[in-house]
């Protein structure tokens, strides 16, 4: 259960924008409960991040997040209808894809975040793209998103 021993959810706040922040009060181990804000998809319900990312990604930057895959368990992909862009981020990095944009040689878009040995055990987890893959469409700027978060996560 998300790594927690025990989770409750103490209050939801819904935002018209499409999500929800959730006080959780969570339990691990031995340690006293902590109180923490997260946000949510609605009405998916899938996990964003805390609150104050949320708001930086959907209210000021309008970007719609979503699963990268429907096994994940956090967002880590959104598309900004105003820019014509997919987004891939980690806790420590965003990037954005439009049509036009192309995978170079070191980009993150162009390797996986997984090493050659488990890659040549489970060859379906490499998202990487080959340097030189051009985004033609708005689908094409998703799977270097997607690819791009893989690489980042």
């Amino acid at each position: 259960m998300n790594g927690f021993d025990a989770m409750k959810v103490l209050s939801v706040r819904k935002y018209r924008v499409g999500y929800e922040v959730r006080t959780e009060e969570v339990v691990m181990g031995d340690c006293p409960p902590v109180v923490m804000k997260s946000a949510y998809t609605v009405p998916a319900g899938d996990y964003v991040g805390d609150s104050k990312f949320a708001h930086r990604l959907i209210v000021q930057r309008g970007i719609m997040p979503e699963k990268a895959d429907s096994s994940h368990n956090a967002c880590s992909i959104g598309f900004c209808a105003k820019e014509q862009r997919w987004y891939g981020w980690s806790h420590r990095v965003m990037c954005g894809f439009g049509i036009g944009a192309v995978v170079e040689e070191g980009d993150c878009t162009a390797g996986s975040g997984w090493t050659p040995e488990y890659l040549a055990e489970h060859p379906e987890d490499n998202k990487g793209l080959p340097v030189g893959f051009v985004a033609q469409s708005l689908d094409d700027a998703r799977r270097m998103a997607v690819a791009f978060a893989d690489s980042v996560g």
